[in-house]
């Protein structure tokens, strides 16, 4: 099994502050990889030292082979790295931006009109090419941003955030994107808000206050983090009736889902009673990605 991340107790200091504690993931060719947390959980900092770009205070780690420490240069060379503030510039166009990050990727000459054109295609910009970025939807400049990040043709992709504030439709159109990049072997690190993306994935690493509290595929973390019965429950005044639910002895978690409650309980044979004091209808669903998430960082804060 070919890895082409590996981090052994990676750790990263600042001041008296420990941003990432101790981490180690493995990253295989070819695969999706999301990375979840909250902000300021260390996400972004981890990305930046897997690309070269910040020193580690300690531990170990490697990405295509070259040692973060001691070969951050030519890490550099061999990844693309994306995140929501990717800097296009607005006052070129469109085949102008493309060609600008080519130039900087040192692209041959003869290959760069070639390599422009696939990554209008890529990024469906077909027809825009004369466009000024500045007039782009936030969705095309996300997928702009993308092209140019990948126009070196990289082995490895760092994306951090890219879909922030683009709309759903934009969020699909750009993920399917990232689905087939993958397929045709680039391997791809993504760090998401989003539990609809990181269902796409192939692994997820939740981090949480620096440190990895989960890493596995989407259906084990559902299958094996969330243990009981879960429920949904409608009832008015969710919010202001978690914590006498909570008090309930056979229940073990309960959380808010927009105007819903989830209520992670003993087993299926407490939904009645449940019922009898809510005054609701509870119905048995599977977990979400979600509820996995919100249960780890709850679980993290009562160690903690």
């Amino acid at each position: 099994m070919e890895y082409v991340v590996t981090t052994d107790e990676l750790t990263r200091k600042f001041g008296s502050f420990t941003a990432v504690d101790r981490l180690s993931i493995n990253i295989r060719r070819g695969e999706i990889f999301g990375f979840l947390g909250p902000n300021g959980s260390g996400k972004s900092t981890t990305i930046r030292m897997l690309c070269g770009i910040l020193e580690p205070t300690s531990g170990r780690g490697a990405v295509l082979g070259y040692d973060l420490t001691r070969e951050p240069e030519k890490i550099k060379q061999k990844i693309g790295y994306m995140s929501q503030r990717f800097s296009l510039y607005d006052d070129l166009t469109v085949y102008e931006n493309l060609e600008f990050y080519a130039g900087l990727y040192n692209i041959p000459h003869a290959l760069r009109k070639k390599r422009i054109g696939e990554m209008i295609d890529m990024a469906h910009l077909a027809g825009r090419e004369n466009m000024l970025a500045a007039n782009l939807s936030g969705g095309w400049k996300q997928r702009l941003a993308l092209g140019c990040a990948i126009i070196s043709g990289p082995a490895i992709l760092f994306l951090d955030e890219p879909t922030s504030g683009i709309s759903p439709t934009s969020r699909r159109m750009f993920f399917k994107i990232i689905q087939r990049l993958a397929a045709e072997g680039t391997t791809v690190m993504v760090t998401t808000h989003y539990m609809d993306e990181a269902e796409r994935c192939r692994n997820i690493a939740f981090i949480s206050e620096g440190a990895l509290i989960a890493n596995d595929t989407p259906n084990n973390l559902k299958n094996n983090i969330i243990k009981g019965c879960l429920v949904e429950l409608d009832i008015p005044g969710a919010m202001d009736r978690i914590a006498g639910i909570e008090k309930l002895p056979y229940v073990r978690e309960c959380s808010i889902h927009g105007p819903l409650l989830h209520v992670l309980i003993d087993s299926e044979t407490h939904m009645a009673e449940l019922d009898r004091f809510t005054g609701g209808n509870s119905i048995k669903i599977s977990p979400s990605l979600e509820d996995v998430f919100i249960s780890l960082a709850r679980k993290k804060r009562q160690v903690s």
